[in-house]
């Protein structure tokens, strides 16, 4: 560490982390969206409700999500992962709740098959869109 040099966070790496946020919400929406043309068990009104969906997605992905990995840790070590999609389904029960009519899961076995499907689908996008924002 050199004397005399103060770091400072820079208004263009804000800026930058801001519009990675909303355009990845944006694509979490479209995930949803798409997810919702392939499986008859999902529900979502408009693409709207889609947004709102994916803004709650995020938000329990970050607080509740790492909670119930953590308390689950035993059962995936004993399934070697398998039992992770699990996490991943009751984060989408709970916007279900969240979101009522607007955005409806129905059935296990679907809702097994569907948290799989957006899990590979936003890795997916996340690599070909979200992570190459201000790249150039």
């Amino acid at each position: 560490m050199s004397k005399g040099k103060l770091y400072k966070i820079e208004e263009n790496d804000t800026k930058l982390d801001i519009l990675q946020l909303i355009v990845g919400i944006i694509v979490y929406a479209l995930v949803l969206y798409i997810t919702e043309s392939i499986f008859a068990k999902l529900y979502i009104e408009n693409f709207g409700y889609a947004v709102l969906a994916a803004l709650i997605l995020s938000i329990l992905n970050y607080t509740i999500k790492p909670l119930l990995i953590y308390w689950t840790l035993p059962l995936n070590i004993v399934t070697y992962g398998i039992a992770y999609p699990i996490v991943n389904m009751i984060i989408l029960k709970l916007c279900d709740i969240i979101m009522g009519s607007a955005f409806e899961i129905s059935g296990l076995f679907s809702m097994f098959l569907i948290a799989i499907f957006i899990s590979f689908m936003r890795i997916l996008f996340d690599n070909i869109i979200t992570k190459n924002i201000g790249r150039r």
